[in-house]
């Protein structure tokens, strides 16, 4: 199993909208050309982004923007976002375990409660990284390359 990739291209894209802001309009064209997508994703994710209040998004000459302080935005709150998961579970259990299976009568008993606490921890992991803490390393990064040429 993996995550889908909305996640990472949406945190890509906000860190475009933050570094890009002050020189260029923020379009899906521009964050497809950085993240090398087809533009229908990108105006996809920005109006899952949008829907959360996470950016706004003005037609015609405004484009795209960052709604809130890149220090009050979580990981947490992109993924949640973004991935499309159903009953705000990360883990799909198979649907029809056998019930004269011991192993199937039981399998939700085994598993309910350890696949929570995993989905827990990732998502106390992500609430603990904000969008300036990502602004930060690639600060670190921009600079040493900076340095490099």
């Amino acid at each position: 199993m993996q995550i889908s990739s909305r996640f990472t291209i949406a945190i890509h894209m906000l860190a475009c909208m933050d570094t890009f802001k002050d020189e260029y309009k923020i379009t899906s064209n521009f964050l497809a050309s950085s993240i090398n997508v087809n533009p229908v994703i990108i105006r996809k994710l920005l109006s899952q982004l949008k829907d959360a209040g996470l950016i706004e998004v003005k037609r015609g000459p405004g484009g795209a923007t960052i709604a809130k302080p890149l220090n009050e935005i979580t990981f947490l709150d992109v993924y949640r976002a973004v991935e499309c998961l159903e009953e705000n579970t990360l883990f799909h259990f198979h649907e029809n375990p056998n019930p004269e299976c011991p192993v199937g009568r039981n399998i939700h008993c085994i598993l309910d409660d350890k696949l929570i606490r995993v989905q827990n921890a990732m998502e106390r992991e992500l609430e603990s990284i904000t969008l300036h803490d990502m602004k930060q390393d690639l600060e670190k990064y921009l600079e040493q390359e900076n340095k490099i040429i």
